[in-house]
Parts: C-alpha cells; sequence; structure tokens
C-alpha cells in the first residue's frame, strides 16, 4: 500500500505574484508581501508560505511518496491570483515528479456559491502599505491609494474549485474509482444540495465537494468538503458576504445539522471499505475531536468565546462519524499538531505549515493499522530578503529587531513568533484586561506567591527549584510556553530550557486546578496552571519510551 503524504493549511501566497500592485524590490526581486507588524499578531505568518510549500513537497519527493493530500486552506485567502499561482506550482510538481494531488477545501479557499471580496495590506516602496482589493466600496472608503483588482476576489463553488479540477475535485482516468455523495457523476449540477436557514424559510442550492478516489489499488481516499454555508435567516441576496454564516466557527458541529445526507455517505462508503478490503483514510478541513482534550471546557471558562472555544467539536461529532464506521480521521484548521482518541475515532491533527510547529505528516497504510509519521520542517532556511524587510520595519518605528529575526532556522523562527503573537492578539484580544497585565509584569516567583503564600519557598525547594532563578524569570515566558507546549507537546520541549519545565512542572503539579474557578486572579492561574498540567502530561506520552 504506497504512504500518503498530508499538507495542512499551507496558506499559499505567491510573494513574486503579479496582484496589479508595484510592491516593493528587494534584492533585485519584485515582491508583493505584508509588513512585520501583521505577522506578529497572526496565528500564522504570511510570506514565508511562498518557501514552506515547495520545501515540504521536495521532501515528499526525496522520500520517493506519490500521493499528497492538501487538507484545506491551501491558499492564502482564496484569491485568483494566488490560487492561479498555486495551480502552477502543483503543476510543476506532478509534470516533474509525478505527484498526485488530492484537495479538500478550507474556510479560506472558497465562500458560498458566489464567492467574496478579498483585501490585504501589502508593503509598498515608502515602507508604508498600501490596500491592495477586489472591493472598490472598500478602496473608496481608504484614505490612501488603494488598488482595485479583480486578482483578489475570492470564487465560490464551484468556479473556486475549477482551477484546481484536477486535483482530485473531478474524475482522472487513471482513478481506478471515484464517486461523490451523489453518485459517479462529477458535473457541478449533480453534485448540489440545499441549504436551509434555521428558521426554514430560507433555501440555496450549493455544490458539495466531497469525493471518493481510489488512485491504486486498495487504497481509498475520503475527502470530505466539511464547509458549512448555512443561509442567514431573512432571505438575503447571495451576492452579499453576509447571506451566509461564515465556516470558519462552523466544522463538524454545523455538518451534522446542515449536511447530514453526507454522515449517511460515509456510512455506505465505510462498510463497502470493510467489504472489500479497501484501505479507508478520511480527511477533511476541520477536526472531529478535540485536538487539546478540554473535557473541562477550560479555553471558555478562561477567555470566552474565543475562535478555538467557537471551532471544538462536540463529542457527537465523533461519536457519529465512528458509528457510521469511521476510524481513522485527519483534520487541518487549528494549526496544532495532536493525535486524539474518542468514541472508538482516532483524529490526527496535522500542523500548519505557517505556524508553530511547521511539518506535515506520512501514512503509511500498509497494515492493518495505519502508522503516522511526522515530518518537521524546523531546520528549512529563512528567506534573507524577507529578513531584511522585517529589520527595516523594526529600525523604522525605532525598535529593537524582534528575536525571531534573529532565528537560525524556520521552526526557531516560528516559535520566537508565539511571543509577539501572546503579546499583540492573544493577551489584548482574549485575556481579561486584569490577568493580561499580571502576566505582562509578574514573575515566576510572584504567581508562586499568589498561589502558595509563605508556603512557596519551602514546596519550590522540594521540588528542586530555585527561588532566586523564579524571581528573575518573567510570567510571560511560561505564558508563551503556555501556548507553544498546547500547539505541540511533542516538538515545544525543544525550545524549552530544562530548567523552564522543570519549574512549569513544580507550578502546574502543585498548584494547577481544572476545576477551579476563574473569577478570581488566584482561581485564574489555578485553571490556567491545571491546563498546563494536562500539557506537560501530553508531553511526556509523547516522549520516545
Amino acid at each position: 500500500m504506497p504512504a500518503v503524504a498530508v499538507i495542512a493549511d499551507a496558506h499559499f501566497h505567491d510573494i513574486e505574484g503579479d496582484y496589479d500592485f508595484a510592491g516593493i524590490t528587494l534584492a533585485g526581486r519584485k515582491l508583493t508581501v505584508r509588513n512585520w507588524a501583521d505577522t506578529a499578531g497572526s496565528t500564522r505568518v504570511f510570506n514565508e508560505s511562498f518557501a514552506a510549500l515547495p520545501a515540504a513537497l521536495d521532501r515528499i519527493v526525496a522520500r520517493g511518496i506519490r500521493h499528497v493530500v492538501l487538507l484545506g486552506d491551501y491558499s492564502d485567502d482564496g484569491q485568483r491570483e494566488t490560487v492561479a499561482s498555486l495551480v502552477r506550482l502543483l503543476e510543476n510538481y506532478r509534470a516533474r515528479h509525478g505527484l498526485a494531488f488530492y484537495a479538500t477545501p478550507g474556510n479560506h479557499d472558497v465562500f458560498g456559491p458566489l464567492g467574496k471580496h478579498r483585501d490585504t495590506r501589502y508593503v509598498d516602496a515608502t515602507g508604508g502599505t498600501t490596500l491592495v482589493t477586489s472591493d472598490a466600496e472598500k478602496a473608496a472608503d481608504d484614505p490612501g491609494n488603494p488598488v482595485v483588482t479583480p486578482k483578489m476576489y475570492c470564487e465560490g463553488i464551484p468556479a473556486g474549485l475549477m482551477p484546481m479540477r484536477d486535483f482530485g475535485y473531478f474524475r482522472r482516468p487513471e482513478y481506478l474509482h471515484w464517486e461523490t455523495p451523489f453518485g459517479e457523476s462529477d458535473d457541478t449540477a449533480a453534485r448540489e444540495h440545499d441549504l436551509f436557514s434555521a428558521d426554514g424559510k430560507t433555501v440555496r442550492r450549493l455544490m458539495d465537494a466531497s469525493y471518493l478516489v481510489e488512485p491504486e489499488a486498495g487504497l481509498w481516499l475520503l475527502m470530505i468538503d466539511a464547509n458549512v454555508f448555512e443561509p442567514r435567516n431573512g432571505g438575503r441576496d447571495i451576492a452579499r458576504k453576509k447571506a451566509f454564516i461564515d465556516s470558519s466557527d462552523a466544522g463538524w458541529n454545523a455538518l451534522l445539522r446542515v449536511k447530514p445526507y453526507l454522515i449517511d455517505w460515509i456510512a455506505d462508503v465505510a462498510a463497502r471499505a470493510e467489504r472489500e478490503g479497501k484501505q479507508l483514510l478520511a480527511f477533511s478541513h476541520y477536526p472531529a475531536i478535540d485536538p487539546f482534550e478540554d473535557d473541562a471546557q477550560t479555553e471558555r471558562r478562561l477567555f470566552g468565546e474565543t475562535n478555538v472555544a467557537k471551532r471544538t467539536p462536540r463529542p457527537l461529532v465523533a461519536e457519529t462519524l465512528a458509528g457510521a464506521g469511521l476510524r481513522l480521521h485527519f483534520s487541518g484548521h487549528l494549526h496544532v499538531e495532536a493525535r486524539t482518541r474518542l468514541a472508538g475515532l482516532t483524529n490526527i491533527a496535522v500542523p500548519s505549515l505557517v505556524a508553530f510547529p511547521a511539518g506535515f505528516v506520512v501514512v503509511h497504510a500498509e497494515g492493518d493499522v495505519p502508522v503516522v509519521e511526522s515530518v518537521s520542517l524546523a531546520e528549512e532556511p529563512l528567506d534573507a530578503d524577507l529578513l531584511a524587510l522585517y529589520r527595516a520595519d523594526h529600525a523604522r518605528a525605532g525598535l529593537a529587531p524582534d528575536p525571531a529575526i534573529a532565528a537560525p532556522d524556520y521552526g526557531t523562527f516560528l516559535h520566537r513568533h508565539m511571543r509577539p503573537l501572546v503579546l499583540e492578539r492573544f493577551l489584548p484580544k482574549e485575556w481579561p484586561p486584569e490577568m493580561a497585565e499580571q502576566a505582562r509584569q509578574m514573575t515566576l516567583w510572584d504567581l508562586g506567591l499568589l498561589m502558595a503564600g509563605e508556603e512557596l519557598e519551602a514546596k519550590a525547594a522540594e521540588s528542586g527549584v530555585d527561588a532566586a532563578w523564579m524571581q528573575a524569570r518573567p510570567l510571560l515566558d511560561l505564558v508563551v510556553d503556555w501556548y507553544s507546549l498546547r500547539q505541540s507537546p511533542a516538538q515545544a520541549p525543544g525550545y524549552i530550557p530544562p530548567e523552564n519545565l522543570r519549574a512549569y512542572r513544580f507550578l502546574a503539579e502543585t498548584y494547577g486546578d481544572r476545576q477551579a474557578d476563574p473569577q478570581t486572579p488566584r482561581g485564574f492561574f489555578a485553571l490556567f496552571l491545571g491546563v498546563l498540567a494536562t500539557s506537560l502530561e501530553r508531553m511526556a506520552q509523547s516522549l520516545p519510551a
């Protein structure tokens, strides 16, 4: 049985592409790029996607792997020019190396039946930014000199799939078997389904991009379109973005309600695979099991309705899919690396190529139980021109360069990027203000005093943790590492000094409480440390025996 490489959330942006914008010139290269401020506050890096996807594909070629799944969000934001550049890249690897691609859409790739406008501020020759957009109305309100171009528009379905049609979405002659939930026709009209608003009064038709393909004898790839574009009540004009609820937060929770026909199809496919001796691997952009194993709802209790909280699948999802006969499912979307199991279903959360920890997975499906191997991009080099751009951004703002810019490799760059991400996004946008201020100002020792009072010194000594060291260590270090460990319990420890881990383990095991009431500072940090304890447990489970 052939191995299958799985790439999630590549978010490919062609920094050398033509977006009808002059951009900037660095070392003789004309570039259309984002500045450091945008990168610092984002859950993904932008410009580095241009090198990350080819780097992953080169590693796949070097391993002799032929089949590659693109697990959604393969484009930056679904812009026409971006998708066209992506297609050229994939076609090049197919022609030169014989790679075969199988894509499923993510929330960044297409939108509803007619698409929506996209806009981005790219660096211009002045060192500032210029709005580049497909939306003339938005451009009219911009005080600068915006560029309006149809190349920035994100298509809907099926138009947004057509450039990618040769990558699984439609039948190809070399496939041994290919079908959709509606039969063996790949005609777009034959693949439409009804979408109902919550009040049942608005009905829209939309193509479903799901398909089953057998690329080689005995191997079935079940590609599930878990994007859910639910009409809003009131029968709004479908040409407007707000006519549909955005798929970003919907995922499998909404799919069970809005696209129930997929469950019947999955059950039928699973039964046939069992009967015919096929190795069945299932894929969708969205997780089917909570990758953080947050049974205590700590994300909501700590921070409220964050993106992570809204995107967490309910246990009913795993129960339903397991009941349909599914055993193994691969997902992206949350940019985390995890393996979780519930109700007989295993969900492999595949990391993004443009967030810590960058990598992809390889599935070896030759045995009764497929073996999943993680492949890291940590050692990839950084683009010197982009680093020069970021240094110029900092110099223009009168700031010392962020340590990420001095990183020796891509993995260190992404891990160091977690600190500005925490400072620019998580603390100001998700944390309660009082707790965020304490995270910025306190030391680890201050946190220990908050939790233990006068007992701290004795308890720290018993655990082999140096008091003076804790007094000199900012609490912000723990907060950044808290996010890193949660995002990848397997790889984050390689970037965290052992003495830090020792202190974190002491605080988490001694004062962490997953049942604490986060309404007080002590209760908030007890719950926060309880989550850290879970991450450290998962870290220990991921270490080699």
